[in-house]
């Protein structure tokens, strides 16, 4: 990540292997994440989430759909959608959740 985002409060997420760091707004977050290891996702929901892929690789079920997302794919998962996942070492995105309490 380049150092204006590195110069964000770090996110606090409770994921192994991420650093995150959390550009917050009154009505949203906007989340730069990395990761250096391999993350199971257990399926949960919540307000809105828009992301870009920006390296590496993530799986996402999708209400009950899975797909595969690469660099420079995009996703998005609807508010109060069921969703999990497999996210892999070396993947890196953005991501806007439309809520300003998500971390």
């Amino acid at each position: 990540m380049p150092d204006p985002i590195k110069n964000l409060r770090k996110a606090d997420i409770h994921l192994k292997g991420i650093t995150a760091y959390l550009s917050q707004a009154e009505s949203h977050q906007i989340i730069f994440m990395e990761f250096d290891e391999d993350v199971e996702l257990q399926e949960h929901s919540h307000e809105s989430q828009w992301g870009v892929v920006l390296e590496g690789g993530i799986d996402l079920v999708i209400d009950g759909v899975k797909q595969s997302y690469a660099k420079g794919d995009r996703y998005f998962i609807p508010q109060g959608v069921r969703h999990s996942g497999r996210i892999y070492a070396g993947y890196a995105d953005m991501t806007f959740f439309n809520q300003p309490d998500r971390y």
